[in-house]
């Protein structure tokens, strides 16, 4: 049986252990927060995706799953290492890659002494050329081996959607190994089998940039729509009619998944993945014009969301749901963090909710998120929906979660709603109470 450790248990790692532990592989998940470790180990989810919990337990419970902080370790019993670490922005826009290099390192120690072809695969998010400038001599420098000799490497990028990770998982629209070595390449193939998804072997670089493009292509699209919107609603165009005609040309428009106008792009993706395109090009003294104007256009949604507040004359403002997205606890930039923050600094007086958010919860990078950049949100949670509503006049949706619909049809006199996500398409009964974003 194929054993699999996997570095980084954060969002991708997690989801790569848990839906690998269910295909029939045994896997060592390793990370350097013992907290991570401990909940594995103990059948329990480090991170809030829909499934995930579930399938952790079964793993755990069928001991085809346990988690270590022990890097080498989990190298001498694996034939395959997975990296999954983050590799968040730095200050101009540039990767940070410590945690890869760090895990390179750590992997590289564990290769110098075992026997044995290994196979490391990369499913972190990097620009062209980093596995073969930063991880694949990393791994040559410590180990003291020889890659396509001694051991494989791979870039394998995901397109995994948080809360809907597991079905992307089993279902994804292909499967792209970035690799000349036969070996590594075949060990890859093998370790997917289960997929039925068309299998696409590329070089290593172009496996690197196709996760680039897919994401560009994504936050585009989203500040696409969002503008269309707003040309729309100045001239009382519904907006999302125009959008859902555009859509059904599958032939040309390509998808229609991103392609609904609402509210800024956020998350630990898009935002990320553009400013190091953006810097990739200036490295290359390239100009991309189309790229320059995403996230200023993503920052103007902010900036008519918050006019739309201003525009209410009121100042007590609840917001319902401020991670990025429905169904997750991730506020890693996070639009409506930015909102809240812009309300606060004019000083009005917040309330907010999201049942996902809370600190009791949150680990690694998001409690430490809070903790470290946005303190004072966590005194304006509140526990129940309702609690926000009794201390609100203006209410913002910030997502589409099933819980906020009824809000719509239990208003006070005195309340307005700001929709930022389109909960609902009948709001023709809320006169002089609905204001949607872009509709």
């Amino acid at each position: 049986m194929t054993v699999i450790s996997i570095f980084g248990l954060g969002y991708v790692g997690s989801v790569s252990a848990a839906c690998l532990t269910n295909s029939g592989y045994d896997v060592i998940g390793v990370d350097v927060n013992p907290t991570k470790v401990a909940m594995i180990n103990q059948g329990r989810s480090p991170v809030i995706e829909a499934g995930l919990a579930e399938i952790m337990e079964k793993g755990v419970s069928a001991g085809r799953i346990r988690a270590t902080t022990d890097a080498v370790q989990a190298v001498h019993s694996s034939e395959i290492s997975i990296i999954c670490v983050g590799t968040p922005s730095n200050g101009n826009g540039s990767l940070d890659l410590t945690y890869i290099k760090r895990v390179c390192e750590e992997i590289g120690i564990g290769l110098a002494t075992k026997s044995g072809y290994h196979t490391v695969i990369t499913r972190s998010t990097m620009l062209p050329g980093s596995t073969e400038e930063v991880v694949i001599p990393i791994l040559e420098k410590v180990s003291g081996k020889r890659v396509r000799r001694d051991f494989g490497v791979c870039f394998n990028p995901e397109f995994l959607r948080e809360g809907s990770s597991i079905k992307d998982f089993y279902d994804p629209p292909f499967t792209v190994i970035g690799s000349d070595d036969t070996t590594a390449i075949s060990i890859v193939t093998a370790l997917y089998s289960m997929l039925d998804a068309k299998l696409i072997v590329v070089p290593i670089k172009v496996a690197e940039m196709i996760k680039y493009a897919s994401n560009a292509f994504h936050a585009l699209k989203v500040t696409f729509a969002n503008e269309i919107g707003n040309i729309c609603k100045r001239q009382g165009i519904d907006s999302h009619q125009v959008m859902d005609i555009f859509c059904q040309d599958t032939k040309l428009n390509i998808s229609p998944y991103y392609l609904k106008p609402g509210f800024a792009f956020g998350g630990s993706c898009l935002p990320k993945d553009v400013r190091a395109l953006i810097y990739h090009c200036r490295h290359f003294d390239i100009e991309p014009p189309v790229l320059n104007s995403i996230l200023s256009s993503n920052s103007r949604q902010i900036d008519i969301a918050f006019k739309m507040v201003r525009r209410t004359n009121r100042k007590r403002v609840g917001v319902l749901g401020f991670s990025f997205k429905a169904g997750t606890d991730d506020l890693r930039e996070s639009p409506m963090v930015e909102l809240i923050e812009r309300l606060m600094g004019k000083g009005y007086q917040i309330k907010v909710y999201d049942k996902n958010v809370s600190l009791a919860k949150l680990q690694g990078a998001n409690r430490t998120y809070i903790q470290q950049e946005i303190p004072h949100i966590a005194t304006l949670m509140c526990n129940t929906i309702e609690d926000v509503l009794s201390k609100s006049e203006v209410i913002v949706l910030g997502n589409r979660a099933a819980e906020f619909r009824w809000i719509l049809n239990d208003l006070r006199s005195d309340q307005v709603i700001i929709d930022l996500v389109r909960i609902s398409e009948n709001v023709n009964h809320l006169n002089g109470q609905y204001s949607g974003i872009c509709w």
